[in-house]
């Protein structure tokens, strides 16, 4: 699809969007009227291709995904833009830039950590993310007092949450902000669901002189041929007895 058959408006808006990725994306859309995941694995070295479309996305852009045949005859995901009406809000906006001032706002809150995993990690390699995804909610603006809607995440975890939100038929369809809030990748302390599937979620890292300790606890779950998570749910329900009213015949 040519440039030329878009709008003005909508080429000057892609055209303000400077950050690498996005503008990668952008620009080859223009060129050559889509793009593929393999494209952005190979030709740009993107491993995780969703999140280089949800950056286009998050700008403000659509950004449809359609199948095609990839170099090895399988189905892969491509993506080329969507309807110039469709731009969020009507209004040719995108995401806003975060500050290091306002970064520095949520460290101080809680600390130099991933909001998921807990891991402490060095500020450099902390993400800020919208709690409620911005395809969902837009963004609610960036001052110390709109602090609780945006929170520190490490880059495997926004990984894992953006594969989990795209997927999601709320994400995808209903757009409804009380769905993600009760959600486990925007409140994972407290949280009903995970991307409306019934279903509770625990992240474990292993860390320095830890990591000993999980390479056992793996090599005993080689040996029984079971899956790391399994195995140690399989030591967890060993170990914690749920409670039982005392009336309760059951063993």
């Amino acid at each position: 699809m040519a440039s030329k058959k878009f709008p003005q408006e909508f080429l000057n808006r892609l055209k303000a969007i400077k950050p690498k990725r996005p503008r990668t994306v952008i620009e080859h859309i223009l060129k050559h009227g889509s793009i593929t995941t393999e494209e952005l694995k190979t030709k740009y070295g993107y491993n995780h291709p969703p999140r280089a479309a949800r950056d286009v996305r998050d700008h403000g852009i659509p950004i449809e995904t359609f199948k095609v045949n990839g170099t090895d005859g399988r189905k892969i995901a491509a993506y080329r833009f969507g309807r110039p009406e469709d731009v969020r809000g009507g209004a040719l906006r995108g995401m806003r830039t975060f500050s290091k001032a306002f970064k520095s706002t949520l460290i101080q809150a809680s600390g130099s950590r991933c909001e998921i995993c807990l891991q402490e990690y060095e500020e450099r390699y902390l993400q800020i993310d919208h709690r409620i995804p911005y395809n969902v909610a837009g963004d609610v603006g960036i001052n110390s007092t709109d602090a609780g809607s945006y929170m520190l995440i490490c880059g495997s975890c926004n990984r894992a949450k953006s594969w989990s939100c795209e997927h999601c038929e709320n994400w995808r369809k209903d757009k409804s902000s009380s769905t993600c809030q009760s959600c486990y990748w925007a409140s994972p302390r407290t949280y009903a669901h995970i991307a409306m599937q019934e279903a509770r979620r625990i992240d474990i890292m292993w860390m320095g002189d830890e990591a000993r300790e999980y390479e056992n606890i793996k090599a005993r779950a080689d040996a029984e041929q079971t899956r790391m998570p399994e195995y140690v749910k399989k030591v967890l329900r060993r170990h914690v007895v749920p409670r039982r009213d005392k009336d309760d015949p059951s063993p």
